[in-house]
């Protein structure tokens, strides 16, 4: 995990050879669904791990069947909620979870519009209680405009204060990330890579193409879906 001099609280993976490898095969234009879903939990998996480097560690006593000795337990491990994103996150939500075994789920279901304005539709929010002990995490792979991302962490605020809040990705861009911490300073960012610039159309550049598209085939459209709202 490496801290990038650019902002406070953004981290990226880049000195893991085995994440950046898990990087290269989703970045393929020929990985199909299959191996792209399964590279998304690795991700989420690896980088549950990495979060938890940054908990607060209590040390404790347990005895063994031999003899007493010294442990540890990451209490911050079992209050956590994790985000979800619709679609895209959901592998990722898979891996987070198989770290974070005792997390809440919340659902948002958010639609970014076409360049320029990129305008935000949010057709569903399902989100548990929020504390002030819980550690939220936003499972996101693309922080590409940043706009959705801003929309969710706005809405997640209204639901409590949180010790931690905390974006999950796998790559961001320079731009969305800028705009993220301009606007929430406190939120911390973990992504595998800051890739170099979005393009006209708002996708990462060199990036990976639509995540969500490459992980579950060809997109659904909204006007087929039921429109549901649910803020609790």
């Amino acid at each position: 995990m490496i801290k990038d001099g650019r902002w406070d609280g953004v981290y990226t993976m880049e000195d893991s050879p085995y994440l950046m490898e898990v990087l290269t095969e989703l970045r393929d234009k020929e990985t199909d669904s299959i191996p792209f879903r399964k590279g998304l939990v690795k991700f989420g998996r690896f980088m549950g791990y990495e979060i938890i480097k940054t908990m607060e560690i209590e040390k404790i006593t347990v005895e063994t069947p031999l003899e007493e000795t010294e442990g540890v337990v990451v209490r911050d491990r079992k209050n956590v909620v994790i985000i979800t994103v619709l679609r895209a996150a959901v592998p990722m939500m898979e891996g987070l979870v198989k770290v974070f075994e005792h997390a809440r789920i919340g659902i948002v279901s958010a639609v970014r519009g076409k360049a320029p304005e990129f305008r935000v539709e949010m057709n569903y929010i399902k989100v548990p209680h929020i504390s002030d002990e819980d550690t939220v995490i936003i499972a996101d792979p693309m922080i590409a405009t940043g706009s959705t991302l801003l929309e969710v962490i706005a809405e997640i605020k209204k639901y409590g204060s949180p010790k931690r809040i905390i974006v999950a990705g796998v790559l961001g861009s320079p731009e969305g990330i800028s705009r993220i911490k301009e606007k929430h300073p406190d939120v911390e960012i973990f992504v595998g890579k800051v890739d170099r610039e979005l393009n006209d159309d708002g996708y990462i550049l060199p990036g990976l193409g639509d995540a969500g598209d490459r992980a579950f085939g060809l997109p659904v459209k909204l006007s087929t879906l039921p429109q549901l709202r649910s803020i609790e």
